[in-house]
C-alpha cells in the first residue's frame, strides 16, 4: 500500500451534504463523471500536440459497464490519466472544487442554484456510492499505475494498481436505494438527456450511446437548412417546423454557442416559461434558463453553449452577474440582425413567419429600447389597401424600388392573403387623404362592417388584432406622438358621412326634421338615458348595402374601460355608455319613419303599426349590439324573442294585405 490517510478538507465530513444537500438529482453524478473523463481525452490530445506525448494516442472514447451480481457501475476513458502525486492533488485536496466555501454558500438556502454546478465533479458519485474506487495510469513515461479507494468517509486508500493501459476507470459501488444505475436503460437515458453531444463516444457494451455531434459548435455556413430542422426535430420531436432560426457563434468577450429557433406559437404556449436548452462545452445543463434570456425571447427554442455563465450561484445572482447581462444583449441583437437580414433578403419568407415572429418582435420593442430601435422599421400589418388590378388580396410586399406591391404568396385565408405594410409607408400614403392618422382594427370579425365602410371609401385599415396590440398601440402613440390612433368603431371620418338633405327637411305636422324624429323614435323606443343615439346618413353608392345603424365606442371612453379592467384583472365589460349612430339613408330606416308616422296620424300610439316600429327600432339595435360582441345571456335571450315577436308581427301584416 501506498499510502492511507485523510482526504484534506476542512468541512468536517462533506459526504453526507453532498448526498443530501447539494443535488436535487442524484442522475448527474454521471455527467460529472463523463465529463470528467472527456477532459482526460482532451487533455491528452493536448499534451500531444504539444509535443510531450509521443505515444499512440488511439481513438478515444468511454467505456461504461454494469455488473449487477457485484452491484457496481464503472466508467473508464483512455485519456490522461494520473500519477500517484496527481491523485493526491485532485482527489485528496479536492483542490479545484473550492468544496468548503460551497458549501457555506448553499447548504440551507431555499433560493436553489442552478441544476448541477459543475464545482465537485468527481465527488458527485457519492452521492449514490456506497464506495468509489479509481484505477489510473499516467501518459508519462515510467509512470505507475494507482488504485484509491475511499468508502464515503475522510478515509482513503492509495495502492498500486494492476492496470497496464492509459487512461482513468472510476468504478462505483451503489447504495442500495440506487440500484437503478444498474440498468442499462437508465444510462442509455442518462447518457442522451445529459451527455449526447459531448466529443468523445460513449459505449455500452460496445454500443455507441451519443450522437457526439453537436451543429451549434459547427460553422454556420457549414449546416443545411435540413441539418437545422433534423437538429429541431431531434430536439422537439413531434412539434410543427420552427419558422426560422438564429446561429450564434462568439468567442469575445465571452465564450457562446447556439442555435436558437423560432417556433410556431400555439394558445398553449406559456410564454413565461423558457424552453431554450442550457448546455456548458457540450454538456447539457438544464431545461430552462429564463435568468440568461432576454424576457421577449423565451418562447424562442434551441440550445444556449456558454463557459461563461456561472452555474455556481443563485438564480438571483445570476440575474444580477455582468457577463450573463451581455449575453443577454449579444442574443437580442443577434436575434434582431436575423430578423432584419431575412426581411431584406426574403420577404416573402419573412411575411409568412409574421404571424408568429410579430409577437416576439413587438414584445420585444414593448420591453428593449436596443432591440426596439434594431426592428422598428421592419414591424409591418396586415392592411386593407390592396393591389391595384388585383381582384382578390394576395400577400405582397413593398419593393425596394418604390411603393409598388407585389404578389408573393397567395393563400386562402384572408388573414394571411391581405397585403402587409410598414407604419411610415401607410403614414406616408396616406398623408392626402388623413395626415397623421391611423385607422386600425382589432377584430377583423366583429368589425367587418366598420372596416368595409371604410374600405369603400378608400379608406385604408390596419389590422392590429394580436393578443399583444392592445398594449402595442399604447406604444406606439408615445413613439408617434404626433399621429392619432382610431379604432374604426370609435367614430366615423367625415368623408364617410353624407349630407342626407331629405332628413332636415321639416315635417310641417310636427314642426320637427326627420333627423329629430328619428332620434326621438329611437330615444322612446329604447328608453335608455346613457345611450347617446346620432343620426347620420352613410355615404354609399348602394344604401342597402350599409348598415341600418351601428354602435361606436368612443376612443377615449373605451380605452379607460379596458385598463380599469386589465388593473382589476378582469374582462372588459361592453361599455353602458356608447353611441347608436342611426344611418338616416338607409331604406329601412326611412321606412321606419314613415310606418311611425302612420300611427302618429292616427293619434293611436299603441296602434299595431307603432308596437311594430317600436319592434323593428329594437331590433335594428340589438342587430347593432351583435356586431359589437354587445350581448350578455340576458340580452341574446330577449334578442332572440324580440326577433320571434318582430316576424310574427310582419307576417301578420304580410297575411292581411
Amino acid at each position: 500500500m501506498l499510502e492511507q490517510g485523510t482526504i484534506s478538507i476542512h468541512t468536517e465530513n462533506i459526504f453526507p451534504i453532498i448526498k443530501k444537500s447539494l443535488y436535487s438529482d442524484h442522475e448527474i453524478f454521471l455527467r460529472e463523471l463523463v465529463s470528467n473523463a472527456v477532459d482526460a481525452i482532451q487533455k491528452l490530445k493536448m499534451v500531444s500536440r504539444a509535443g510531450e506525448y509521443t505515444g499512440d494516442v488511439g481513438e478515444p472514447e468511454i467505456q461504461i459497464a454494469i455488473d449487477k451480481d457485484q452491484k457496481t457501475l464503472s466508467l473508464s476513458d483512455n485519456g490522461i490519466g494520473m500519477t500517484a502525486e496527481e491523485v493526491k492533488k485532485y482527489i485528496n485536496q479536492v483542490a479545484f472544487s473550492s468544496a468548503e466555501e460551497f458549501i457555506q454558500k448553499y447548504q440551507g438556502k431555499s433560493d436553489q442554484p442552478i441544476i448541477g454546478h459543475f464545482g465537485l465533479g468527481f465527488y458527485s458519485s457519492f452521492m449514490v456510492a456506497q464506495k468509489v474506487e479509481i484505477d489510473t495510469l499516467s501518459y508519462k513515461q515510467g509512470a505507475t499505475a494507482v488504485h484509491w479507494s475511499c468508502d464515503g468517509s475522510p478515509e482513503f486508500r492509495l495502492e498500486d494498481s494492476p492496470r497496464t493501459q492509459r487512461g482513468t476507470t472510476i468504478t462505483l459501488t451503489l447504495q442500495e436505494e440506487e440500484q437503478e444505475y444498474l440498468e442499462p436503460a437508465r444510462i442509455k437515458q442518462l447518457v442522451k438527456t445529459y451527455c449526447d453531444f459531448m466529443p468523445v463516444p460513449i459505449k455500452l457494451d460496445d454500443e455507441v450511446l451519443n450522437r457526439q455531434k453537436a451543429p451549434w459548435r459547427e460553422p454556420p455556413n457549414s449546416l443545411t437548412k435540413e441539418d437545422y430542422l433534423e437538429f429541431y426535430r431531434y430536439l422537439y420531436p413531434f412539434q410543427e417546423e420552427p419558422l426560422i432560426w438564429v446561429h450564434l457563434n462568439t468567442d469575445y468577450p465571452f465564450i457562446l454557442n447556439g442555435i436558437l429557433y423560432f417556433p410556431k406559437l400555439k394558445p398553449d404556449v406559456d410564454v413565461t416559461q423558457g424552453q431554450i436548452k442550457l448546455f456548458c462545452n457540450q454538456v447539457f445543463v438544464s431545461d430552462r434558463c429564463e435568468e440568461i434570456i432576454p424576457k421577449f425571447l423565451l418562447p424562442m427554442r434551441g440550445v444556449i453553449d456558454s463557459t461563461d455563465i456561472p452555474l455556481n450561484v443563485s438564480r438571483s445572482a445570476l440575474q444580477m452577474d455582468r457577463t450573463v447581462r451581455r449575453i443577454a444583449d449579444y442574443i437580442s441583437r443577434k436575434v434582431g440582425d436575423r430578423l432584419k437580414e431575412l426581411y431584406r433578403d426574403n420577404k416573402e419568407e419573412y411575411i409568412q413567419a409574421w404571424q408568429d415572429i410579430g409577437t416576439f418582435v413587438k414584445f420585444g420593442a414593448l420591453n428593449d429600447e436596443k432591440f426596439k430601435k434594431q426592428i422598428e422599421d421592419i414591424i409591418i400589418y396586415r392592411t386593407t389597401n390592396e393591389a391595384k388590378g388585383s381582384d382578390t388580396p394576395s400577400v405582397e410586399v413593398q419593393s425596394q424600388e418604390g411603393d409598388v406591391w407585389q404578389d408573393v404568396t397567395p393563400q386562402e385565408s384572408e388573414a394571411t392573403t391581405l397585403p402587409y405594410t410598414t407604419l411610415k409607408e401607410y403614414l406616408e400614403r396616406n398623408k392626402q387623404r388623413h395626415e397623421n392618422r391611423v385607422y386600425y382594427c382589432t377584430d377583423q370579425v366583429t368589425q367587418a362592417t366598420y372596416v368595409e365602410l371604410h374600405k369603400n371609401q378608400g379608406l385604408e385599415v390596419l389590422f392590429m388584432d394580436s393578443f399583444i396590440d392592445t398594449h402595442f398601440i399604447t406604444f406606439l402613440e408615445r413613439e408617434y406622438p404626433d399621429v392619432k390612433f382610431s379604432r374604426v368603431d370609435s367614430d366615423l371620418d367625415e368623408t364617410l358621412l353624407d349630407q342626407d338633405k331629405a332628413a332636415e327637411i321639416v315635417d310641417p305636422k310636427t314642426n320637427k326634421t326627420r333627423s329629430e324624429l328619428i332620434k326621438e323614435l329611437f330615444q322612446q323606443a329604447l328608453n335608455k338615458p346613457k345611450l347617446n343615439i346620432r343620426t347620420e346618413a352613410l355615404k354609399s353608392d348602394d344604401p342597402q348595402g350599409t348598415p341600418p345603424a351601428m354602435v361606436l365606442l368612443p376612443e377615449f371612453m373605451r380605452r379607460i374601460q379596458e385598463m380599469n379592467a386589465f388593473m382589476q384583472q378582469q374582462t372588459a365589460q361592453f361599455p353602458e355608455e356608447h353611441i347608436l349612430l342611426v344611418n338616416t339613408a338607409h331604406p329601412l330606416i326611412q321606412n321606419l319613419v314613415s310606418l311611425n308616422q302612420g300611427s302618429i296620424l292616427q293619434g293611436d300610439t299603441s296602434s299595431p303599426s307603432a308596437e311594430l316600429a317600436n319592434m323593428i327600432c329594437h331590433h335594428v339595435y340589438d342587430l347593432a349590439l351583435m356586431a359589437q360582441k354587445g350581448f350578455d345571456a340576458e340580452g341574446m335571450k330577449a334578442f332572440v324573442e324580440r326577433s320571434n315577436q318582430v316576424l310574427t308581427k310582419l307576417t301578420e301584416r304580410a297575411a292581411k294585405s
